[in-house]
């Protein structure tokens, strides 16, 4: 059994990888990085030269760049958007018993600040978004009108020790682990009562090969539905040191928040069976003992 995974030396791609390669599957990894095939999503005829020469069971499309700025547009267009159009043709062309999964996220949606379920409205809110919505139309169209059997999996916030420091979680866990051996240094950080999820990626990519087990649900959210603030996780962080968070940490006046809250409603993928295994206290933990 064979598992293409675009954006293998991601996060996600990491975790995916692991637990892929400890059901026996073969994992023909994709990345620019990390000494995987550099097979350009970006190019039809690459994308449908892999897969035709594969024929692989599943195809995971995790690449993307995870920012929402405006500048990355055009390359997450051609890395999501056109991406997604050119693995699902390629399936369908050459091989329709493949199943494939495509990252779709929270951000899309109509954010109310309550628990987002898959069926609310989408909304470009960003140039990130818009990448995100296109190509879970392509799923759709090619899943209802072509038989494919395309997933759509809603990525909420995650985060494991594979972070790097321009995500808020690591920024928190790398610093409190230097202050903890002594550093002097101060915490700069926006708003500390923005409420997210911070769910362990490897809990989210179990939550990914549950979804792609069956047959009867093509989206839901992956995500472990339970918020907490900014300010929640310095404490998790700061306590493991033994200091309070609010004397090294300075909170930005005017920082003005992409949202207040991005929590899931996760009811259906727990429904299939799934149930995130690690904590807020136990991810703080795991993130300081690696940072």
């Amino acid at each position: 059994m064979k598992a293409i995974i675009f954006g293998a030396n991601g996060q996600d791609g990491y975790y995916l990888r692991n637990l892929l390669q400890k059901q026996g599957i073969e994992v023909i990894g994709i990345s620019r990085t990390g000494g995987f095939l550099t097979t350009d999503i970006s190019s039809f005829h690459e994308v449908e030269l892999l897969i035709k020469h594969s024929q692989p069971e599943f195809v995971f499309h995790l690449a993307a760049n995870s920012t929402t700025r405006h500048e990355a547009m055009f390359e997450n267009h051609q890395t999501i958007a056109a991406g997604t159009l050119n693995i699902l043709e390629s399936v369908l062309l050459h091989s329709i018993q493949t199943k494939v999964f495509i990252s779709g996220s929270g951000l899309q949606f109509v954010n109310l600040n309550r628990p987002i379920k898959e069926t609310d409205p989408f909304e470009a809110r960003d140039a990130y978004s818009v990448s995100r919505i296109q190509s879970v139309y392509a799923a759709r169209y090619f899943r209802n009108l072509h038989n494919v059997k395309a997933y759509v999996g809603y990525f909420f916030n995650h985060d494991s020790p594979r972070r790097s420091e321009r995500h808020v979680a690591q920024k928190i866990a790398s610093a409190v682990q230097r202050i903890g051996n002594g550093s002097e240094e101060r915490l700069a950080i926006g708003n500390i009562s923005t409420i997210k999820e911070w769910t362990f990626a490897g809990d989210v990519v179990e939550a990914i090969w549950q979804l792609v087990q069956q047959n009867e649900v093509y989206e839901a959210n992956l995500g472990s539905g339970l918020g907490y603030s900014i300010a929640d996780f310095l404490e998790a962080c700061f306590s493991l040191i033994g200091k309070q968070w609010k004397d090294y940490v300075d909170v930005e006046e005017g920082f003005k928040a992409e949202y207040e809250q991005l929590v899931s409603d996760s009811s259906l993928i727990q429904s299939l069976g799934w149930k995130p295994k690690t904590s807020l206290n136990q991810l703080a933990q795991l993130m300081m003992q690696q940072s």
